[in-house]
């Protein structure tokens, strides 16, 4: 690859969410993340940072992550020439944690090397399929009844799968209102971490609803008890925030304490540690699917090209971008086809082309560095 990077340029963004997204830590009406833009002689690539504004999914934060980026990962990248991703790896890691903030200068150095070879990201991943099943994640809404009016919405549009966002109190009853009005629909739901492993009673209860699985009910840092869950349920628990590597994933599998992987790269680090990750399931015969961060075109076509991946057998929630924007980063917003597939970007690197004018439109802060 030897990439020398001559200048990046970082913005903090904020797009407005077409509705408020509710999960079990919060509300999200305005989403507020971080593009990062590497450029050389004749080269550039781009890469986003999902990290929030409210540190509820994770401890970083898009204020956070602008520090660690401007302070510390961007300096070891402008230093010298990089030989190739192994090389960034390795100047990164002397920086413990923040994986959010390194997900996105990999992501820009992905793009780049695909462009400089003129090689999709699906292909340079080893992606073996040209459109990926996709469903769409639902966040908790007001009553029951709303939460049916939202779903029935989404299978209009086309959608065959549907995850539902529960919390203690908002679980069963959702569930049970879902699945009387689709009997047929395949279902899942994700917990963020909201339940102990106390309230057992509420989660088995779900396993009268013919759910594909339950995500993430325990704390992230909590194999063990979920290993104890995972024994007394028919349904599948799969494991996302937990996932924080390769390694854990292995633990995870060894230990029973989940079934199904839910794969994020920037909760990896990276689109290297998620291939890696994916690597395990595979060998341990676990279904693998890819989850969402709210991102925008240009992170979408990231998760659209790991989703490509042979391992990846269940819908992501990598939904179109109406979904969430009114207008995207990227001058092809993605769309979901009729067989609840997104087509993946078949362009060289991330195959998307970014609309620099509404990128201005939407920028609160940005800042050029340089070596």
């Amino acid at each position: 690859m030897n990439l020398r990077v001559e200048r990046a340029e970082l913005r903090l963004v904020e797009m407005p969410l077409r509705s408020p997204f509710e999960t079990s830590f919060g509300v999200e009406s305005r989403r507020r993340c971080l593009i990062l833009h590497l450029m050389g002689t004749g080269w550039e690539g781009w890469g986003e940072c999902v990290a929030g504004a409210f540190p509820g999914y994770s401890y970083e934060t898009t204020a956070t992550a602008w520090h660690v980026l401007v302070d510390f990962l961007l300096p070891a990248v402008l230093h010298r020439p990089l030989a190739d991703l192994a090389d960034f790896q390795a100047r990164a890691s002397s920086v413990r944690g923040h994986p959010m903030a390194r997900a996105a200068i990999e992501m820009a150095l992905w793009d780049a090397r695909g462009r400089i070879e003129g090689t999709p990201l699906r292909n340079l991943l080893g992606g073996v399929r040209e459109r990926v099943p996709v469903g769409v994640s639902v966040g908790i809404q007001a009553t029951p009844q709303r939460l049916v009016e939202v779903v029935a919405a989404y299978v209009e549009q086309g959608y065959r799968r549907v995850k539902l966002k529960i919390k203690p109190g908002r679980d069963r009853d959702d569930v049970a209102a879902v699945r009387r009005v689709f009997p047929d629909l395949a279902l899942q739901v994700d917990a963020n971490s909201a339940y102990r492993l106390q309230d057992s009673a509420a989660l088995e209860a779900l396993d009268d609803y013919g759910l594909i699985l339950i995500e993430q009910p325990l704390e992230e840092d909590d194999l063990i008890d979920h290993a104890k869950l995972q024994a007394r349920l028919h349904t599948p628990l799969c494991l996302d925030e937990s996932l924080r590597s390769a390694r854990l994933a292995r633990q995870a599998l060894e230990i029973g304490a989940c079934r199904v992987f839910n794969l994020k790269p920037a909760r990896l680090g990276g689109l290297t540690e998620a291939v890696a990750v994916h690597d395990v399931g595979v060998a341990g015969r676990v279904p693998v699917w890819c989850g969402g961060m709210l991102e925008t075109g240009i992170g979408r076509a990231a998760n659209l090209a790991l989703a490509s991946l042979a391992g990846f057998t269940l819908p992501g929630d990598i939904s179109a971008s109406e979904r969430y924007y009114e207008r995207d980063l990227v001058r092809r917003p993605f769309e979901l086809n009729a067989d609840s597939t997104i087509d993946v970007p078949g362009g060289a690197g991330l195959g998307v082309e970014v609309d620099r004018e509404e990128l201005d439109r939407v920028t609160l802060r940005s800042e050029v560095i340089t070596p």
